[in-house]
């Protein structure tokens, strides 16, 4: 596990926001020794979560923060905040919410469509379905998301599956 304090910057970046900078020799072993940047993060010994070193551009790499995260641990501009960081050995580099697991497991073809997609696309798939505190909500979303896949023959129109899943929200 590697360890190191930093304090929270933010970037002037409509696309990213609040990061800590990680140290350029731990970013290097990290990234030496496995074939992706998934970590797990923990922050002030009292939160951990899955994330990603995100390169800045420079050869140097960040952790992103979002609102969340800051607002649990209380974290403003400047503070210095304390990071341990550990290989994320996980097999979506997410959590997998158990209602799109179900799903998958009753649908094979859904199943054999979101096996097919980049780990990046799974992600985001997890993240969708995940993120809602719901389990009915949740279910809901699985369902969509995976019949957008079955319709799109595998593959993911963002733009189109968020239209659905507005559409399928007026009807829940």
């Amino acid at each position: 596990m590697d360890h190191f304090t930093a304090a929270l910057d933010k970037l002037d970046s409509n696309l990213w926001n609040y990061y800590l900078p990680v140290p350029v020799d731990i970013s290097e072993a990290i990234i030496a020794e496995q074939k992706d940047r998934r970590v797990i993060c923990t922050l002030n010994n009292k939160l951990e979560f899955q994330c990603a070193l995100m390169p800045k551009g420079d050869g140097t790499y960040f952790i992103m923060l979002n609102k969340s995260i800051r607002d649990k641990l209380k974290l403003t501009l400047g503070i210095t905040v304390d990071v341990r960081l550990k290989k994320d050995e996980s097999e979506y580099g997410l959590p997998m919410p158990d209602e799109l697991a179900e799903v998958l497991a009753s649908d094979p073809e859904g199943n054999d469509h979101f096996q097919a997609l980049t780990p990046g696309k799974q992600r985001n798939l997890l993240y969708i379905v995940g993120k809602v505190k719901s389990s009915d909500l949740r279910i809901h979303k699985a369902l969509v998301v995976i019949e957008h896949l079955k319709k799109q023959n595998g593959k993911i129109n963002f733009r189109q599956l968020n239209e659905e899943l507005k559409t399928s929200n007026r009807k829940f």
